[in-house]
């Protein structure tokens, strides 16, 4: 298959961890040809959807992990996949390239369906299934999220689009800087806050089970620092090798059908203790640090559910 990578700048990226770089090794063993670009080089041209990028091979050596062919213009129709990977911020830019790509349907494959990502939001989806998740509010209004801290004590604030533990706050009950982290998140954007009750169980790690066309493929577990909240790999959280538990199977039980419908084959869920707190469809991580706790090669089951859907 002809098969593009819409994704950040590849010169940077670790390649013992990042999710993309893995997906591509594993098209490219798979005999599939590779394109790669950036989103800023994406375009809606005269009917056509274009990328302006390079041919891409991918090699397992630090420093020298990438070749590009010449540099080119071309039609996304063509190919048989596009896959949507570039990080958040879930920002308009970001949308911008979900109602782009959207237009490439049907003869074009888009990994995760971007009408979906876009109407998907992370913090929002769990939305659908209050039975999972921990309480929660979103708003905008001081007197709403202070009144939901009265209610439930410590809590966690977070920007609602946020992404990597950018922004991410625990405030115990005694905590006096709620007014003015709002006031400085409000300062610098019209976005919502998310606030949710506080989960002790952290302390014990923040699970992330990775999904493939709805079904769990594994999970690890990811312990935060000493003295952190956070558990995102970004700020120093510790992957921990860990099983599927009944509660996790219970949970992708419930939202695989969803998924597995809208287009959604790589997805990362994230669960403290019994609580869905995240669903993850824009840009999921955590394949190469699952494929080394369990041996299971988790890109090979990506790459067969998207080769059963191109059919």
């Amino acid at each position: 298959m002809k098969i593009a990578f819409q994704m950040d700048p590849i010169g940077p990226i670790n390649i013992r961890a990042d999710s993309t770089f893995r997906l591509a090794e594993e098209a490219q063993a798979r005999g599939h040809e590779m394109f790669y670009y950036t989103p800023d080089r994406l375009a809606y041209d005269e009917g056509r959807v274009t990328a302006r990028g390079w041919p891409l091979s991918v090699q397992r050596v630090e420093g020298d992990h990438y070749r590009l062919g010449p540099e080119e213009t071309v039609d996304l129709g063509a190919f048989d996949v596009v896959w949507l990977r570039q990080d958040p911020p879930f920002d308009m830019f970001y949308i911008t390239t979900t109602h782009l790509l959207q237009r490439l349907s049907p003869g074009t494959l888009v990994v995760n369906d971007p009408f979906w990502v876009r109407n998907f939001p992370e913090k929002l989806l769990i939305l659908d299934f209050p039975q999972l998740m921990p309480p929660t509010a979103i708003a905008r209004d001081l007197g709403t999220i202070r009144a939901f801290r009265a209610r439930h004590g410590d809590v966690i604030l977070k920007p609602l689009y946020g992404n990597g533990g950018a922004g991410v706050f625990h405030l115990p009950e005694s905590d006096r800087n709620l007014a003015s982290l709002h006031e400085m998140f409000t300062g610098f954007s019209r976005e919502p806050l998310i606030v949710q009750k506080y989960l002790s169980e952290i302390s014990r790690g923040d699970k992330r089970v990775i999904l493939v066309d709805g079904e769990p493929v594994g999970a690890i577990n990811r312990v935060p620092a000493q003295g952190e909240t956070r558990s995102n790999m970004h700020v120093g959280g510790r992957p921990e090798k860990v099983a599927l538990s009944a509660r996790d199977r219970e949970i992708c039980a419930t939202i695989g059908p969803l998924l597995r419908e809208k287009g959604q084959v790589f997805v990362g869920i994230d669960v403290i203790g019994d609580y869905l707190t995240e669903i993850n469809v824009t840009s999921p991580t955590g394949i190469q640090e699952l494929e080394r706790f369990d041996g299971i090669n988790i890109a090979a089951k990506i790459w067969e559910a998207i080769e059963a859907r191109r059919g």
